[in-house]
């Protein structure tokens, strides 16, 4: 079967079944890219999550544009990107038309609050399973929980998270370099 269509489809799978962002996408992501299609590595696919994070706009659209560009370019991330989120846009304007008729019932938003605690779980499952690829060690395994509490807690922007952590690394690299 046709690249292209097959990335298509699979993009547009993800995200016709993913409700929650981005980081609910992960899990489906990895599955379809690294896992079943082994189009990619699993340490490769931790770094474009990396990159993903650290480049501005929506992580759902990022992560689809670095991995249709890894895999065939601009026209992977083109494929990629339109297939994640075409059933997004189609579904908020189907909402959208008939959102007005169904608002104020009480079945949908207890629907709706049933779906919260599920998408907390989509995004918490793939968090330990980049931390497994991350292959944090005793040495490294505060940075991730420091970050989160500096995030979560004290507001501190994700922005000067990721610089101090390259800044660090960098750091790293060259004491450690010396000692070599």
């Amino acid at each position: 079967m046709n690249f292209y269509l097959t990335a298509f489809a699979k993009f547009f799978k993800i995200g016709l079944f993913t409700i929650g962002g981005g980081y609910a996408m992960l899990p489906l992501i990895e599955a379809e890219v690294v896992e079943k299609q082994k189009w990619i590595e699993k340490e490769e696919f931790l770094d474009l999550v990396a990159i993903a994070q650290s480049a501005p706009g929506v992580f759902a659209v990022n992560i689809s544009i670095f991995v249709g560009y890894k895999l065939r370019g601009i026209r992977g991330s083109l494929v990629t990107t339109l297939g994640s989120t075409l059933p997004s846009f189609l579904i908020i304007l189907g909402i959208a038309m008939f959102f007005h008729s169904f608002s104020d019932n009480p079945y949908v938003a207890s629907i709706f609050k049933g779906i919260r605690p599920a998408v907390v779980a989509l995004i918490a499952a793939p968090v330990f399973s980049l931390g497994k690829s991350a292959k944090l060690t005793r040495y490294t395994f505060w940075i991730p929980i420091v970050s989160a509490v500096l995030i979560w807690l004290l507001g501190v922007s994700p922005i000067w998270i990721i610089i101090a952590a390259g800044i660090g690394g960098f750091i790293y690299g060259k004491v450690k370099g010396k000692k070599s």
